[in-house]
């Protein structure tokens, strides 16, 4: 049942945003004794379009390798990296093709990075690196969202994971989110949160659901879920974790994200199914939701996880 994690990518852009990404991805080397790819991509392409008109693009683009390596260093010094395996990894073109590209190449066991965490108008014509990564990586990625450099900080100090909250809804997306989170909770011996949401308008054909909030939601559909989620744990795990299988009623990315906050989780995990555009841009997911809304890191695994 344990996912194995030995290459571990930190993909940072050297904005304000991602400035604990490469801290937290030493934190996680260091603790589970991988080896750190530090990750910097260079778009000219993009660079161009905000003023420098690009005349030597050769000369160009070594100036701005050797400055990004320079800053990864820096990062690593910054960043308490001695005595762990490291390696810069700097690439030119699009973000979401050369990490996915280096992520192949590197055989890397997870992804690391941060976002703005945009929605509405700005996210329907901006977009963001790290919604395309989510559906693209063959391996998780743990995000966070950062409004402000507290909020950052506070994403270190949540290290290590002691309790780890896993939605599952039963689907083979959700399925590969259970194992993985099954198996950080066993690493870092954490607290384990099972939780499915009856989403009412999903469950309303079959069951009758409860009329308000003060009627207890059907016993037999209760105890029938659990049940379930129970089987989705494999004995030995609770050797070195605690578990805790839980029922909500509501909006799925509403109610995990409540639940995070009441009871303190430190990381969400979660399965990301695939979407077309226009449902991308104009719905979302409820991975694109809670990363937008949840108080501690996100967890996703694409359908590209094998």
């Amino acid at each position: 049942m344990r996912k194995q994690i030995r290459r571990i990518l930190a993909a940072t852009d050297f904005s304000e945003v991602s400035g604990n990404v490469v801290p937290l991805g030493v934190k996680i080397a260091r603790e589970l004794d991988a080896t750190l790819y530090v990750c910097h991509v260079i778009d000219l392409p993009t660079i161009s379009l905000y003023g420098e008109t690009v005349f030597e693009p050769i000369m160009q683009q070594q100036r701005y390798i050797d400055f990004a390596r320079r800053e990864i260093e820096t990062l690593m010094e910054k960043s308490g990296g001695e005595g762990i395996d490291w390696e810069p990894v700097i690439s030119v073109g699009q973000p979401v093709d050369e990490i996915t590209s280096v992520v192949a190449e590197k055989n890397i066991d997870l992804v690391i990075t941060a976002t703005h965490g945009r929605s509405g108008l700005r996210r329907l014509f901006l977009g963001s690196v790290t919604e395309r990564l989510m559906r693209a990586l063959a391996c998780p990625l743990l995000l966070f969202k950062v409004d402000a450099p507290e909020s950052s900080r506070h994403v270190i100090q949540r290290f290590p994971f002691r309790r780890i909250l896993v939605g599952c809804d039963f689907s083979d997306d959700s399925n590969r989110a259970v194992e993985f989170g099954i198996s950080m909770s066993q690493e870092f011996e954490s607290e384990l949160h099972l939780v499915h949401v009856v989403e009412p308008t999903a469950y309303n054909e079959y069951f009758r659901l409860p009329s308000g909030p003060e009627e207890p939601l059907q016993q037999d559909l209760y105890d029938s879920i659990r049940e379930k989620l129970g089987t989705l744990i494999p004995g030995e795990a609770l050797d070195w974790c605690t578990a805790k299988s839980t029922v909500l009623v509501g909006k799925p990315y509403a109610e995990i994200v409540r639940y995070a906050g009441i009871n303190d989780i430190d990381l969400i995990c979660l399965g990301v199914r695939g979407h077309g555009m226009v449902e991308e841009i104009l719905i979302g997911s409820t991975t694109d939701r809670v990363v937008r809304r949840a108080p501690c890191p996100v967890l996703s695994m694409s359908p590209a996880v094998k």
